[in-house]
């Protein structure tokens, strides 16, 4: 495919991604930041945050909407502003915890349903030469985008008044729009505009059914580079002795940092390996990383490597995903969004998942169970993974992401 000389450059294009982060970094750092100021039980935090999570692995449920009616840009430009408001509401009524609670579960969703619409629609928009670049700046812009908003979010809201603080972050999430009014948005396919509502859903079942998508579900639904020691650690600095201003430092600015370099490394690696060995090759190497940190120190600089390299091989693995993914979908799918979301969703179940192993083991051993736990179940996930594509290989090379 050669490339539209009248698209911006990838990397632009990618960081249209800013949404997700900035969304994310709101709910789970900034929110339960301000909640805890307020007094609320760490466990009504914790519920909280649980919930407004609920929609990033099951909106793609309706996700085929996207792809249904109207144009994908109108989609991301309405789930954009959606998100943006709720993210507004939720800061607004932080006191009323049954309403916040509410606002933060539609807008994960929304902001959920944007990343699908343009993984979609962008994805389609660049050539099979520019995927893996668009999928590591889809992360740059998740991780950079995150810590971006972590850094400064607390400022805005402690230093200006509350409300203006409130409008001015929430309006972040809009930064990509004069990007994506400018983007070349085909209509949806006339005949999947023009279907009845239950045509349209025979050909999402349909597509469930092609073994490509299966096999790539398989593949992400297992822990084999879900890196989830990512979501707990910086909760753990005290167990190395890390001060409360090393754990803001590591978690903001070292955690984006990190993100970036583990992001752009992979469009290198992608023309040595096929995307599928890079993945299972990141998820053993950071499953050996992780399992060397049981024989370190508790140490405070111990403590930031932890971060930092579990964030690195984290982010790594997501623009694997991105580029198998984008590659999946093609060009000219009718179904892209659909397909997007269906397939993004899938990785954050083994994080959920192994966020609970990973707990229970630090309830029975400690720092080294959870190490142990991530680690050893990471190396099996791996190794089943490798052996099961490289038999079923031999029959089909149909069954392999590519």
């Amino acid at each position: 495919m050669t490339r539209n000389p009248w698209l911006p450059p990838v990397w632009l294009m990618g960081l249209c991604n800013f949404p997700l982060g900035a969304y994310y970094a709101v709910m789970l750092l900034t929110l339960p930041q301000l909640l805890a100021a307020n007094s609320v039980p760490q466990q009504q935090i914790a519920y909280t945050t649980a919930v407004g999570l609920v929609p990033s692995f099951c909106s793609f449920l309706l996700s085929p909407l996207i792809d249904w009616r109207f144009r994908r840009r109108t989609y991301a430009i309405v789930f954009a502003g959606m998100a943006a408001l709720m993210a507004f509401s939720a800061l607004t009524f932080i006191r009323e915890l049954g309403l916040l609670t509410v606002f933060l579960f539609f807008g994960s969703a929304s902001v959920t349903l944007y990343y699908a619409a343009i993984g979609g629609w962008l994805g389609g928009l660049v050539g099979s030469e520019d995927k893996s670049r668009l999928g590591a700046w889809f992360t740059v812009a998740n991780f950079g985008g995150g810590g971006f908003t972590a850094v400064i979010a607390i400022i805005l809201l402690r230093e200006l008044p509350f409300q203006l603080g409130a409008i001015i972050l929430s309006l972040l999430l809009l930064a990509p729009l004069p990007v994506l009014a400018f983007l070349p948005a085909p209509p949806a396919d006339r005949r999947l505009a023009s279907d009845s509502f239950r045509e349209f859903f025979r050909e999402v079942l349909a597509l469930l059914g092609r073994r490509t998508v299966l096999w790539t579900l398989l593949l992400f639904a297992m822990p084999a580079a879900s890196f989830a020691l990512t979501n707990q650690l910086s909760g753990l600095g005290r167990d190395f002795g890390a001060s409360e201003q090393l754990v803001g430092i590591v978690a903001g600015a070292g955690v984006s940092m990190a993100g970036i370099v583990g992001s752009l490394i992979v469009p290198r690696l992608i023309r040595e390996f096929r995307p599928l060995h890079l993945y299972l090759l990141i998820g053993s190497v950071g499953c050996l990383f992780t399992l060397m940190l049981i024989g370190l120190p508790r140490t405070p600089a111990i403590f930031a490597l932890a971060v930092l390299g579990e964030n690195a091989f984290q982010s790594a693995a997501f623009a694997v995903e991105s580029t198998i993914i984008l590659r999946g979908i093609g060009n000219n799918n009718p179904l892209a969004a659909t397909q997007y979301a269906l397939l993004a969703a899938a990785p954050t179940f083994p994080i959920a998942y192994m966020q609970a192993v990973d707990g229970t083991a630090y309830a029975g051993g400690g720092l080294s169970g959870s190490f142990l736990a991530d680690g050893f179940v990471g190396l099996v996930a791996c190794a089943i993974l490798a052996s099961l594509f490289w038999l079923v290989r031999r029959q089909s090379e149909e069954i392999s992401p590519s």
